[in-house]
This record gives structure tokens, sequence and C-alpha cells, in this order.
């Protein structure tokens, strides 16, 4: 996993560090001259156009106009503050203005379709949110240095930032040691996922899943089907009122009446690894205060997601109070909207604090769905998730994870 940290942690970093600011200067505006090399393929004959502010990513965007001079490149400078409305053409421009402590608004100039390498951040982006702070020139390629910065992997800074590349400068482990917050890789997941032993059976890894209802048997289907395809050994699952059509034909239903069915459940979870319910549940007086009995009590690690969610939220006291009564792992998994209705507001512009707020209050993990994922336990530690894209904003894929999520706490995978 790569670190991530705030501006101010960096800032931290910085002011910690065992070198002289130009020695990490030095390195850090190297590491853009060799990113500007491979982007224009070469030196022979190209044109560099550095816009360079007054702070460290100026001197950063300096030391590499002089390093990328040294190999022929014909550079011009050009003072933040004093910028033309536009660029002569040239094969690439750099984005040295402003870094993660800007805090105003620049204008910048006209590039046509010349590429742009950001340095650090680019400018005018919140290197925290990700807001773009007024204009911003929009990079092709972005180099960060030591940690990724928040504002690079949450929209619209993930668009304006264009490719990310991690440069090395010295200050990784320095860096790594002050992060809260790292960005998940596949590598990483593979080795979260334990293997079957040779003695395994069916019951080492059983789901219990309580979603669909009348009429939305589909989000009961879809989870199912993924805990299956997600390691499952048994997968039980209950449509309050109704069967579900095409479900696993390796599951077994058990049929529940349409009310009053929580303790049922609840006295059948004994050979259960974990429990998900929620997916197309439905909204109505009694299936909320079931869903809420059940997520309450239920002895095994848990995942509430969908209308398991509204249920939490739909009650005299709150779904933080009701949550914090849980005694095992618990998986929230909100999009904005229904993270509105669990905490009252909106989540914040820092999508990190957001979920980490939640999961403290709440003694559970927090899935913060978006375009960058958070997840977050109720100590702050928190990883982000950016290989999602617009395919799953689909109708079903939140049902799909909950599966899967179930699938992982039954095979004994910590919920953060």
């Amino acid at each position: 996993m790569i670190a991530i940290v705030t501006p101010e942690e960096m800032r931290a970093v910085d002011a910690a560090a065992g070198e002289a600011p130009d020695v990490l200067i030095g390195r850090a505006g190297s590491a853009v001259a060799r990113a500007a090399v491979r982007m224009m393929g070469g030196t022979y004959g190209r044109t560099v156009q550095v816009i360079v502010g007054k702070g460290n990513n100026g001197a950063d965007g300096r030391v590499a106009a002089q390093r990328l001079a040294a190999q022929g490149v014909r550079v011009q400078l050009y003072e933040a503050h004093a910028c033309p409305t536009a660029l002569p053409p040239a094969d690439l421009v750099i984005d040295a203005a402003y870094g993660t402590g800007f805090r105003g608004t620049w204008r910048p100039p006209a590039v046509g379709d010349t590429p742009v390498l950001a340095v650090d951040v680019p400018s005018g982006v919140d290197a925290l949110t990700g807001e773009a702070l007024g204009d911003v020139l929009a990079a092709t390629r972005t180099v960060t240095f030591a940690a990724l910065k928040p504002g690079l992997l949450i929209p619209p800074g993930s668009d304006l930032a264009g490719a990310l590349e991690l440069a090395p400068i010295g200050l990784e482990a320095q860096a790594s040691a002050r992060a809260h917050a790292h960005l998940v890789q596949h590598a990483g997941v593979a080795l979260w996922v334990p293997c079957r032993d040779t003695a395994a059976h069916k019951w080492r890894a059983a789901v219990r899943i309580i979603a669909g209802s009348t009429g939305m048997t589909g989000a009961a289907r879809l989870a199912a089907h993924a805990a299956m395809r997600a390691g499952a050994g048994m997968v039980h699952l209950s449509a309050p009122g109704t069967l579900v059509a095409q479900a696993p034909a390796e599951g077994v239903q058990r049929p529940l009446p349409t009310k009053g069915w929580a303790p049922e459940v609840l006295d059948t979870l004994d050979r259960f690894h974990s429990l998900v319910v929620g997916p197309g549940l439905g909204r109505d007086d009694d299936t909320a205060a079931q869903a809420r009995m059940l997520a309450v009590e239920a002895p095994i690690p848990t995942v509430i997601d969908g209308d398991g969610l509204f249920a939490m939220a739909w009650n005299a006291d709150g779904a933080a109070a009701l949550l914090r009564r849980r005694t095992t792992p618990t998986v929230l998994t909100p999009h904005d909207g229904e993270y509105t209705l669990l905490t009252g507001a909106a989540p914040a512009t820092d999508r990190l604090v957001a979920a980490r707020r939640l999961a403290a209050d709440t003694g559970c993990v927090v899935l913060l769905k978006g375009p960058a994922t958070v997840v977050a336990d109720p100590h702050g530690a928190a990883l982000v998730v950016t290989t999602g894209d617009a395919r799953l904003a689909t109708a079903g894929t939140g049902d799909v994870l909950s599966g899967i999520i179930g699938a992982l706490l039954a095979a004994g995978v910590p919920a953060l």
C-alpha cells in the first residue's frame, strides 16, 4: 500500500527532515526533469515552458528547468504572478506555480494542446480535499513527492492531476510513519485473502444473508451470488415474506415471515461466521424494526447495507447510539445519501474526515462509497480505493459489494 499524507502531515515531515531543503529541492526538481523527458520522448529540439511561484514548488520548477537546459532543452521561465494570458507553442508546460499550501486563486495561462506536467499538485487544487480553488491548469501528469496527497485521489482533483507519479526524495520512511491513510493496491488485497487449508469444509466460512423483499429480490440474488463467488463455503439466504427466484443453486433459502422475523434469525446464527443485512430489504416500519433488532443483537461480524442503513437511521436514538451497542466487527457501506441519513449531514469535503467521524461515532468500520472509496475504522486508520470507475454507478453493484464483504468477514479477514 502507498502512504497518503495530508498537507499538514507533509509539512511536519519536511520540518523534521534531517537534510537541507536545497538537497530535497534538488531531488524533487531532478525527478520533475526526468518525468518531463519521458513525456517528451527525449530532449533534442524540445521546448519547455516552466511556470514558477515563490515557494518550494517554484524552487522545484527552477531546478527542473536547469536540469532540462543542461540537456539541451529550450527552456522559458514564467513567474506565476506575471504569467501572460497565453503561452507560446511548446512541447511541454511544467506547472510549478503553487503547491500544497496554496489557499488563494490564480488565473493560469492558456496552453492550447500542449501537455502539462504538474509539480506535487496542480496549482489551485486543494491537496486535502481535491476541490478546485478557482481556475486550474489541468495536468496530463502530476509528479508528487514522498507520499500521495488526498486531493490527488478525490475528484475533481484526481481528474485535474492526470496520471500520478510518486517520486522518492528521501522522505518516504518519515512520511509512511506519519501516514494514517493508505492507497490500496492489487498486491495488498491478494495478501489479505486467506487460502483454504486442506481440511476446509463448507461450514468454515458460512454467510447468513437477510435481503430482498417483494419486488426487490434482485438485490438478494446479487448479494448471495457475490458471497459464493467470493469464497463463502455456505450461504443461507432469507427474503422476508417471499422466495428469491434464481438464487444460487449452491445456497440454501430459508423462508421467513413478512413480519416479526428477527428472533428466528437470531436463533439460527450459531453456525455462521458473518451476517449481511439490508440489500433490497424494504423500509416499512416492521421491517426496519426487525433489521435494527437483528443488527444490534447479532453476535457475529455483520455487514449493514442499503435498507439496513435506513433502519439504523430511522430510530429515535439515532444510528450512532444504536450501533455502539454492537460487540462484534461491523461494516457500514453508505453512499453519500445514506451517510446523510445516518448523520444528518452530507459528507464533508474532506472525505477521509467524513468516514473517520462516522466510524468513531458508531464504533463501526465505515466504507464511504464514491469515485474514491474511503474505508475507515473507529481509531482513525483509513484506506482509499481508486480502482473503481463509472461502471460501478449501476443498480446492484452495492448488493454485490455487501456479499463480497460478508464472504471475506466469514473467512476471517479483519473488518479493516
